[in-house]
């Protein structure tokens, strides 16, 4: 699709949007128009771009993952262990990340996430070992050969083992080195306004991978370089003990003293916050990532998202990690999180609508884009597109909810402001049997030592 073309994305099996049951018309990487029951475009000389055999959604949003983990899945030595001693058995294998390996890490995570109806994700990377100091770097032109749209995180850890912390002292950095690095990728690679396809935000790791010092520093830096901040937060009882024998208050607490607690904020997991505090995220605007597998798999526990939005929480999903998911599929995710939901609080409170709202809308407030996630005239041309020719659609009904609860894994088709990034359920130009080859044998390199 050229700059200058508009395509009708026509008469599509079901789309989530009110009033376009005949489709939407895209030019210049937003949607133009949407166009009714027993409409057609007012727009002039449009292409047409038949969608009769697709559900059509707003593409789905990641807000929380780790791309390099993809070398690290169903390793066997953090295989059945918790957060804590699942990272311990982790760091020292994460010490031998490459920038190659990275790179194939990150296209790995990249294509999973394209391939399964994602069009916008953020990253969390927080790994700097000696030598992989560009790192932010190789995960920018691996978006841009890609054509995905991201907000990557520089993330950083500064507190290690010898003064209290978790991570070895061959994964962290010191606070001047990482300070003026989150500078530098913000001033080399953030773009800003709405059509914007790479973003930058600051992500100290965790409570007990950094500083107080660094967590208020990086607060500053962020507001001066008007940039997001993201965090794992909550995440497990461990971690609320940790911050209680440390800074002698709740992980919530130990946010808002180093000057997180606001709208710049998203969090992931958002597990262990009491109703207070679930009011004062909602009262400061800030978001949380819903990284269902994950909880899931380390046994850290559930989210309890009904009654965050309740007290004004915005939410969002998350793949996190493919070393603690083991996946790094969108729409997987979207059901999963569906189901987790749909038992802790009943079938009358969550909807496959809302598990599918919390992916698209919900996921563009975490990362403040509110241009992203939704259907509707003026909002970017990021699609995805579903095929219900599996034999496991067979027999659906409704075609929305058969995405969720059918379990859709691969989208046929989609769309990153207003191009095809994923044509009949493959990247174009991308040689995946290639790609398995070479991250295959990077994953076993670092694994082995």
């Amino acid at each position: 699709m050229t700059e200058a073309s508009s395509t009708w994305i026509r008469d599509p099996l079901a789309i989530l949007a009110d009033g376009a049951e005949r489709g939407i018309v895209v030019k210049g990487g937003r949607i133009v128009e949407l166009v009714p029951a027993g409409g057609v475009p007012a727009t002039a000389d449009v292409a047409v771009f038949d969608a009769g055999e697709h559900v059509v959604l707003p593409g789905l949003i990641n807000t929380h993952h780790h791309f390099y983990q993809t070398l690290t899945r169903a390793l066997p030595a953090a295989m059945d262990r918790e957060l804590f001693p699942w990272l311990q058995a982790l760091y020292p294998v994460w010490a031998r990340l490459t920038p190659e390996a990275l790179e194939l890490g990150v296209t790995v995570a990249m294509s999973e996430l394209l391939l399964s109806g994602c069009t916008a994700t953020t990253d969390h990377h927080y790994v700097f070992p000696a030598g992989l100091e560009d790192a932010v770097d190789i995960e920018v032109a691996v978006a841009k050969r890609l054509g995905v749209r991201v907000l990557l995180t520089r993330g950083s850890m500064n507190l290690s083992q010898r003064d209290g912390g978790l991570p070895p002292d061959s994964v962290v950095q010191d606070e001047d080195t990482i300070l003026a690095d989150s500078a530098r990728v913000v001033a080399k690679h953030h773009q800003r306004g709405a059509d914007a396809m790479v973003q930058i935000a600051l992500a100290p790791c965790s409570p007990f991978s950094v500083t107080t010092s660094l967590m208020r520093a990086t607060a500053d830096l962020a507001d001066k370089l008007d940039v997001r901040l993201h965090t794992h937060l909550a995440e497990t009882e461990d971690e609320n003990s940790f911050c209680q024998q440390m800074y002698g208050c709740r992980p919530l607490d130990y946010l808002e003293q180093c000057g997180w607690l606001n709208a710049r904020t998203w969090l992931a997991h958002g597990i262990f916050f009491n109703p207070d505090e679930m009011r004062r995220l909602g009262k400061a605007g800030t978001t949380v990532s819903h990284c269902a597998c994950s909880n899931q798999l380390l046994a850290s526990g559930c989210c309890p998202v009904c009654d965050m939005e309740e007290a004004g929480v915005g939410i969002g999903i998350g793949v996190d990690g493919s070393a603690s998911n083991d996946g790094s599929n969108l729409m997987q995710e979207v059901r999963a999180a569906f189901l987790l939901q749909r038992a802790r609080y009943g079938v009358t409170k969550v909807s496959h609508k809302d598990a599918l709202r919390w992916a698209t809308k919900g996921s563009a407030a975490c990362v403040g884009r509110p241009e992203l996630g939704d259907i509707a005239v003026g909002k970017a041309a990021d699609l995805a597109l579903f095929r219900l020719d599996e034999l496991r659609f067979s027999g659906h009904g409704d075609p929305l909810a058969a995405l969720v609860l059918c379990g859709a894994h691969r989208a046929d088709r989609v769309m990153v402001a207003g191009k095809w990034a994923v044509i009949d359920g493959a990247i174009p130009g991308l040689d995946v049997a290639d790609l398995i080859r070479r991250h295959s044998s990077a994953a076993r390199a670092m694994q082995a030592g």
